[in-house]
């Protein structure tokens, strides 16, 4: 997992007023948790863009004056109007101890469905992960290839041979292939439905026999 390096300045003023202010000159105000004490400290918001505006899980090497943090994201706060970050929360990372993180997932590959006509659609665009922050992968892959339209690939389809915890359910959706009015049907799904179409011939020709028999008996 890529570090992305941050420098800041311990905060000695806390409180509403003061955040505002640190805001106004262009940093923002953070807090890293999770270690011996809690500290409050400001960067510059252009030091966090690497970090937050990135499709990849990426951890924060921190420097605080003479000291140095190794920690990863838990909350982060935007204005609602201009969409600016304006408060970071961080987990200082502890050698040995699990993180708990949230890792984008990326599909590869070109599904099967996709070239029949049918639309990916992602329900789950990252995962809740738990484990050592030296096992953690900066985003998690799933081949889709063989997947048809109407399939879908679930948390548990995710789960195997991972050096780390999933926390979502297994039964959740993490992306699906929709039918579209483009699609076409999957030569394995026409071949069963043209077998399904011969036995339902033959059973309708077969239940016309048996309903005409008896006609040609009172014939007679």
């Amino acid at each position: 997992m890529q570090s992305i390096s941050i420098k800041g300045t311990v905060r000695k003023e806390l409180g509403t007023t003061a955040s505002k202010s640190l805001r106004a000159s262009g940093e923002v105000p953070c807090v890293i948790y999770g270690g011996k004490e809690t500290i409050h400290f400001s960067a510059p918001i252009l030091a966090f863009r690497d970090l937050v505006y990135t499709s990849e899980a990426r951890v924060a090497s921190i420097e605080l004056d003479s000291k140095s943090f190794v920690a990863v994201i838990q909350d982060m706060q935007f204005d609602v109007i201009s969409d600016v970050l304006t408060h970071m929360d961080f987990i200082e990372v502890t050698p040995g101890k699990a993180v708990t993180i949230n890792i984008p997932v990326v599909c590869t590959g070109n599904a099967r469905g996709i070239r029949n006509g049918g639309t990916l659609k992602s329900i789950l665009r990252s995962l809740r992960v738990k484990g050592d922050i030296k096992n953690l992968p900066s985003i998690i892959e799933h081949d889709i290839t063989e997947l048809k339209i109407g399939e879908a690939i679930r948390v548990a389809d995710l789960k195997s041979n991972k050096p780390f915890e999933i926390l979502n359910a297994d039964a959740a959706v993490v992306a699906t292939i929709k039918m579209s009015r483009k699609a076409v049907l999957d030569e394995d799904e026409e071949s069963e439905e043209g077998a399904e179409g011969e036995e339902s011939a033959e059973g309708a020709e077969g239940a016309e026999g048996a309903k005409s028999a008896p006609e040609g008996e009172a014939t007679e």
